[in-house]
């Protein structure tokens, strides 16, 4: 059986960091396009568990909460009766902490009270000490904190109104829409009015677009599959983290929050992720001071996982690929 070498599955990895799609990697490696979906899944469902092991007890003071629109087969208006309940609209839930840059957690899967409760709940057993938090005006969120951090979080939300451009001509079109005016609105606590703002989390949402072939809009990259969404997610937020040096850092958000101490390679981020057991539970959250119940984190990394395979401790799973015969003709 042939073995893909680690050399070409770092060239596959980087390749589709770097926002290339499954066929253009397939041209640039020489590889089949069944080969670099399995070793993208695979390594990023391990980037998935390398991240849920190393970012907890975390101690962060601003994070910015955000949504980020994809679709998995089709979209929402061409969802008939009958099909999976996994086609259509497809949200990428994340946390960012604003100092470092870094993506805390994320929840992948349909824009519900479940997944925004899940990501909410997740993140509150990360952190041990008392954040700012800000929200877009999804109106989910000020239960979600609640329940979650009770009394102990300073938490706002704020709500941007954009103009609307007359026009259909190509030069309007895909234009954004020009800022009108933002409305915060401070939930609990004694946030900084300075630090209301969720700029950076929606500048990540740029480089998760620029970064990632399945956000792009207007393209047939979308994904077929929410497991390989999901997996696909994994991978940026992996890369994003470990190996991306930041420009305004000068290190990686993993870095500049204190998680590693050097620029992860890529193929350091393969090694790791395919070696990655599944990390144990952890502890409950703290108690909210109202009294309510915070609740146990449970592995929400990946939302509604619905055909994921998680591997148990002990059996990690092969780190090895069958090469399919396939790419460009020698």
């Amino acid at each position: 059986m042939n073995i893909l070498p680690r050399e070409k599955q770092t060239a596959i990895v980087a390749a589709l960091t770097e926002g290339c799609s499954i066929r253009t990697t397939e041209r640039l490696t020489d590889t089949h396009r069944d080969t670099i979906m399995r070793l993208g899944v695979q390594v990023g469902e391990g980037c998935r568990r390398l991240m849920d092991g190393m970012l907890r007890n975390l101690n962060v003071n601003l994070i910015e909460l955000d949504e980020q629109w994809a679709f998995i087969q089709k979209k929402a208006k061409r969802v008939r009766p009958g099909d999976p309940k996994e086609y259509g609209d497809c949200y990428l839930f994340l946390a960012l902490d604003a100092t470092s840059k870094a993506v805390l957690t994320f929840v992948v899967g349909k824009r519900s009270a479940e997944n925004t409760h899940a990501i909410v709940r997740d993140l509150r057993a990360r952190v041990v000490n008392r954040p700012q938090i800000t929200s877009d005006g999804w109106p989910v969120y000020p239960d979600a904190i609640e329940q979650a951090f009770g009394a102990d979080v300073d938490f706002a939300t704020i709500v941007k109104n954009y103009a609307v451009t007359a026009g259909n001509e190509a030069a309007v079109r895909y234009s954004p829409g020009s800022i009108r005016s933002t409305e915060t609105t401070v939930v609990r606590g004694n946030p900084d009015p300075a630090k209301i703002s969720t700029s950076y989390v929606e500048r990540f949402n740029l480089t998760t677009r620029m970064q990632s072939r399945r956000f792009t809009r207007l393209s047939n990259g979308f994904s077929r599959k929410l497991v390989n969404h999901q997996a696909a997610v994994a991978l940026h937020v992996g890369h994003y983290n470990l190996c991306r040096v930041h420009e305004t850092l000068r290190c990686t958000p993993a870095m500049a929050l204190g998680v590693t101490d050097h620029v992860w390679s890529i193929g350091e981020l393969i090694e790791a992720a395919l070696r990655a057991p599944v990390a144990p539970p952890m502890a409950p959250a703290p108690k909210p001071k109202r009294g309510m119940s915070a609740g146990r984190a449970k592995d929400t990394w990946g939302g509604d996982r619905s055909g994921v395979v998680v591997r148990k401790p002990g059996n990690p799973g092969p780190s090895r690929f069958r090469i399919i015969k396939g790419g460009r003709a020698k």
